[in-house]
């Protein structure tokens, strides 16, 4: 038998023949990263590769500079083939296709299977053995179409204004933010961006991504009771959030889904819009592959091996550490969080089909 494509490392996913890791969360000589959340996309590597929509962005947040691959370009490096293609998560996200001999390993990162206009759409790409992430995989994860999700935040602001209240939308600043300001109906009022997402918008403009221009902090209280505020969900209940006077608050995000995460947060609303794929968009992401081999990751990773086992694929556990929201800043507790006692600590494993 062949020695692995893919070891996993006390420093992430690592492959031998290439000698270089993938979305690595230690420091390492060379890094392939597959977008630019923080818990894919960590500084203090030697170098760094990336799809070339995303460079500026991995480049923002590691601090370095970064070099980019074409979607759908092969390079060699070592005894392996690999190439970059679009895992539709956000603005230069990636799947890694590594190839030797013959035998293709394809790496999802994270992704989702439905149209976004902030980045080119997911693409399958057939392989033998398939790492997929996990975050939503539980059949209650089925989301609603975009354009209903848009049409509620737009209801939910004109409503806000009504009251004299200010709108204010909490999403993760990289990604969902953007996806959100190419969405909603920016003719119903003035919008503000906190800091953290006015930091990556210059990135997609420069990429093509239409966006609205955004008012800054130091002009909060022009946009009271009629603004939308889009800021990150560790702003809530801060000194920040008081400058916008009587405010109603939301939360997009695909843990949503559950009510029960909308109390917890002491929200208004809910609305469900994820950047990562629902139970559905995983099985046809799995299914398009080809692969016989699956190996899950970060998130519902017991429920999705049990059911996939079911249909009959080879699947298993695969450890790591990336959050199980995969944006770099945490999400609420799955329903029904996975302990995979057989994934938990492996280190040094060597990640090989049979």
């Amino acid at each position: 038998m062949p020695d692995p494509l893919l070891i996993t490392t006390a420093d992430g996913l690592f492959c031998p023949d290439g000698d270089f890791h993938i979305d690595p969360w230690g420091a390492v000589p060379s890094a392939i990263i597959t977008h630019a959340h923080g818990d894919h996309a960590r500084p203090g590597c030697g170098k760094y590769l990336t799809a070339s929509p995303g460079v500026p962005l991995v480049s923002l947040r590691v601090g370095t500079e970064v070099a980019g691959l074409v979607y759908g370009e092969e390079i060699t490096c070592g005894k392996v083939r690999i190439s970059l293609h679009p895992a539709g998560h956000l603005l230069g996200s990636a799947q890694v296709r590594i190839e030797r001999a013959g035998e293709v390993w394809v790496i999802s990162g994270d992704y989702k299977t439905v149209p976004d206009p902030t980045c080119t759409p997911f693409e399958p790409v057939r392989c033998h053995v398939f790492i997929t992430e996990s975050t939503f995989g539980l059949p209650i994860y089925r989301w609603p179409a975009a354009s209903v999700v848009f049409a509620q935040v737009n209801a939910w602001w004109r409503a806000n204004q009504q009251q004299r209240r200010t709108s204010v939308l909490f999403a993760y600043a990289l990604g969902k933010a953007q996806r959100l300001l190419a969405g909603i109906d920016t003719s119903i009022g003035p919008l503000l961006g906190h800091g953290a997402v006015q930091r990556f918008m210059p990135a997609y403009r420069a990429a093509g991504v239409n966006l609205p221009e955004l008012a800054g902090s130091e002009q909060a209280k022009e946009i009271r009771g009629t603004g939308l505020v889009i800021a990150p969900p560790s702003t809530a209940n801060s000194v920040w959030l008081r400058r916008f006077g009587d405010c109603s608050t939301a939360f997009a995000s695909g843990w949503m889904q559950v009510r029960g995460n909308r109390r917890r947060r002491n929200l208004d609303r809910g609305f469900v819009l994820s950047d990562h794929a629902d139970w559905d968009g995983l099985i046809q992401a799995i299914r398009a592959t080809g692969a016989s081999r699956i190996l899950v990751t970060h998130g519902q990773v017991p429920i999705l091996i049990r059911w996939l086992r079911e249909q009959g694929w080879q699947a298993d556990a695969l450890a790591t550490e990336f959050d199980p929201e995969g944006d770099g800043e945490g999400g609420p507790a799955p329903v029904e969080a996975a302990d995979d006692d057989d994934a938990a600590g492996r280190r040094d494993q060597p990640v090989a089909p049979g």
